[in-house]
């Protein structure tokens, strides 16, 4: 039987890769499980797709370029960057035909107006809409605490946290850079030109904020990763909670979280039985999120959650990425995790692989038979 090849889309400058750590570790476990993986750019697509110049490691762990085939199968792990570059990505996935295991997921107002459309999704959602001085004014006016956050990016950046205090506003963030922004403000008109100046250069969304201090001056949430098997089946790869720095906006690892085990860190806080409640209901959230989200956008290959759980224990759907870090099962020490979610992607894309081929041959089967 054929070996499947596994094509994974990403940045690429010369022989740099946007997560070169986290590939190497993708190749292998694809080496490990009978396919071959190589890692492509849009540029590198040739001949109206049917050849692809692919990267592989050689015998010494070095990048090396080959010419491959059109892959079985294509896992797309480019991620979102504020350039150019992300723009022809973007134009370069509505023209190629190939063979996805994930399709492109919207901006995060998108995400969230598609689940609160299913009404099972409702008990999990914080109150979200998209930032505007009205809406923002409307949201301060209900909560005492919201977070502003921009429609794309990832690990904490742009994210902006307003908490209404004795002395006044509290205003916590990460800028682009990741550095920490902290500052409080008397009078609700210097926190509109505030907030109005650090949205200024793209579009946000404002999101009720959630009391997850369940260690003081932390924020705390679960990243809890979802995926396909090898049968195409979700399942719930794992979970780690995530405990932010000291007066931190975000729990993000980057950001300088730490991460835990579920159980151990909730036990103590909630006990046994309502622990494996807490645990239940968070799984059951992931699932819904992810067949509300694949039932609108298409075929998906994985989700990481970023859930909060607050101080009674009611779980909130926090965000939502469909092309998330697994850092937290390797910070955990949680090994058989760790590669699990390594492997997952890879062996969904080779059961696509797989099922979509022997759909070919009976298609075809099928039509010789209809001509005798």
């Amino acid at each position: 039987m054929k070996r499947p090849t596994i094509g994974v889309l990403t940045w690429r400058e010369g022989k740099r890769f946007a997560e070169p750590a986290y590939f190497r570790r993708l190749l292998r476990a694809g080496q490990e499980l009978g396919s071959t993986v190589f890692l492509f750019s849009p540029k590198d697509v040739l001949a109206q797709g049917k050849q692809v110049r692919g990267f592989i490691l050689d015998a010494n762990g070095n990048w090396q370029a080959r010419m491959f085939d059109r892959p079985d199968a294509v896992f797309d792990r480019y991620r979102y960057t504020p350039t150019q570059a992300f723009k022809d990505y973007v134009a370069f996935r509505r023209t190629s035909n190939f063979l996805y295991a994930n399709n492109r997921l919207a901006n995060k107002w998108r995400v969230h107006e598609v689940l609160y459309r299913d009404e099972r999704m409702h008990r999990w959602l914080p109150e979200t809409f998209l930032y505007n001085r009205a809406n923002f004014v409307k949201m301060l006016g209900r909560h005492s605490f919201l977070y502003v956050k921009p429609l794309n990016g990832t690990g904490g950046r742009n994210i902006l946290c307003i908490e209404k205090t004795d002395q006044g506003y509290r205003l916590l963030g990460r800028d682009r850079q990741r550095s920490k922004i902290s500052t409080v403000v008397k009078q609700v008109d210097a926190v509109l030109r505030y907030v109005d100046r650090w949205t200024r250069a793209e579009k946000y969304i404002v999101q009720q904020g959630l009391r997850l201090q369940l260690v003081p001056k932390r924020a705390v949430d679960m990243r809890l990763l979802i995926q396909k098997d090898g049968n195409g089946d979700w399942r719930v790869t794992g979970h780690g909670m995530r405990v932010g720095g000291e007066r931190s906006a975000t729990s993000n690892l980057h950001g300088g979280g730490k991460a835990m085990p579920v159980q151990e860190f909730l036990r103590p806080r909630f006990g046994d039985a309502r622990t494996v409640e807490i645990v239940r209901d968070c799984e059951q959230l992931a699932n819904q999120t992810a067949e509300s989200l694949e039932n609108h956008f298409g075929r998906m290959v994985e989700f990481g959650l970023d859930i909060g759980i607050d101080v009674n224990g009611r779980a909130w759907l926090i965000e939502v990425n469909p092309k998330p870090a697994r850092e937290v099962f390797r910070e955990m020490g949680a090994v058989q995790q760790y590669k699990q979610a390594i492997s997952r992607p890879i062996e969904y894309a080779m059961y696509l692989a797989r099922t979509k081929g022997q759909e070919e041959k009976e298609k075809k089967y099928a039509k010789l038979a209809s001509k005798r």
